[in-house]
């Protein structure tokens, strides 16, 4: 399956020809700044904060420049292919969102979330969507098309609310469950606390608690916002061991996919425990100071897979050479996570859309030129950076 991401740049330059110059910039650092002064002052420090003094956020963009592409010539990579399979899937685009669980506040709409499933529809990118969401799970899949979502879980510690969640997610049509492991507890932000702000203390994000039966009846009669609030805060948490596998794999057979993986002897354990995917991250560094970026850790990771199951990459993603990059280095799928929440923010779905198109087609392009026509001609020709070339 073969789709010319790269031509998206010939639309730009044939459009300026009639005089239709893009309101969007082209490289993702003037986007960041401009989407950072659009955002709503009250989610500027949530989404762009860091853990602590935001070491391991630098590092986790900063780890791409580690790493280095070799061109190969003579090849002739008219088409590129970009597809990967998933479990049972084919996706035109190795591509997807990563889930952003303020992502539905941030168009004035506050329907984020919508927004997201429709740039999913427009560009057959996937999106993971969090448990915190701004309008439903049922009320959101709908508007991306054919283009397939995942469902991610802040797993609760109620365990009938959590099999709920996951119930709902699998009638409504999700075609996995992302487990997430790092976030039982919020990590020390700074940026966050000095305004004291925290969204879903304001009772922000948590239409799929409000709209599930189980929550309701945890909450009890009143239904009050801050008895929704206080309920929230008391179940959101859920420090899972290894022990809770077994019972999160009885809740689906659903792709189960473990977020947070960082450790291959983790991934080897969660795999013979019958874990359908591996998603390699640390949060973005918003959860955790102070520990090695995602890029490092992911090729022990991707080998310790081995193959047996799809391995996922987000943090720090910033570019599609970044993009091609994590691929090189062991990843079957690559997440973005606040480039396009600023695409979103700078410019609605047509924003999205655009940073979702300006990575694809870089990604694409930087194959063409280097002579790689396919995603295992990248893992071939990819190495480490020399100290002075870093």
């Amino acid at each position: 399956m073969t789709q010319a991401f790269g031509d998206y740049q010939l639309e730009i330059y044939f459009n300026a020809l009639s005089g239709r110059v893009s309101d969007f910039p082209m490289d993702y650092a003037t986007l960041e700044s401009r989407a950072v002064a659009a955002l709503d002052p009250s989610l500027r420090s949530y989404i762009a904060g860091g853990a602590g003094d935001e070491a391991t956020q630098r590092r986790n963009a900063d780890a791409f420049a580690q790493w280095g592409v070799v061109p190969r010539m003579l090849v002739g990579a008219i088409d590129r292919d970009l597809s990967v399979t998933a479990w049972g899937h084919t996706f035109p685009t190795p591509v997807f969102m990563a889930p952003v669980g303020v992502i539905g506040l941030v168009p004035p709409d506050r329907h984020g979330d919508v927004a997201v499933a429709q740039a999913a529809a427009a560009t057959g990118v996937p999106a993971m969507f969090s448990t915190l969401m701004e309008d439903p799970l049922e009320d959101v899949i709908p508007h991306a098309g054919e283009t397939p979502s995942f469902f991610q879980l802040y797993t609760p510690k109620d365990r009938d609310l959590a099999a709920s969640l996951i119930e709902r997610a699998v009638q409504a049509g999700y075609r996995g469950i992302t487990v997430t492991l790092d976030t039982w507890i919020p990590g020390w932000r700074p940026r966050d606390l000095a305004s004291g702000n925290f969204p879903q203390l304001r009772g922000h994000v948590l239409k799929n608690y409000t709209s599930d039966p189980v929550f309701r009846r945890l909450v009890g009669s009143s239904q009050e916002p801050q008895a929704i609030v206080s309920t929230w805060a008391r179940i959101f948490g859920n420090p899972l061991t290894w022990a809770d596998l077994e019972w999160l794999r009885s809740l689906t057979d659903l792709p189960l996919i473990l977020k947070g993986i960082a450790h291959p002897d983790d991934a080897r354990r969660a795999i013979d425990a019958g874990v359908d995917g591996i998603y390699c991250s640390n949060h973005g560094g918003r959860q955790a100071n102070g520990g090695l970026s995602a890029l490092e850790l992911l090729p022990a990771v991707a080998a310790a897979c081995d193959g047996r199951v799809p391995v996922l990459f987000d943090s720090g993603v910033r570019s599609g050479t970044d993009v091609v990059k994590a691929l090189g280095l062991g990843a079957t799928m690559v997440g973005i996570g606040r480039p396009y929440v600023y695409g979103l923010a700078l410019g609605g779905v047509p924003g999205l859309i655009h940073l979702l198109r300006m990575f694809l087609a870089e990604a694409d392009l930087l194959m063409a030129v280097n002579g790689y026509p396919n995603l295992a001609e990248v893992r071939a020709n990819i190495q480490r950076a020399s100290a002075a070339q870093a």
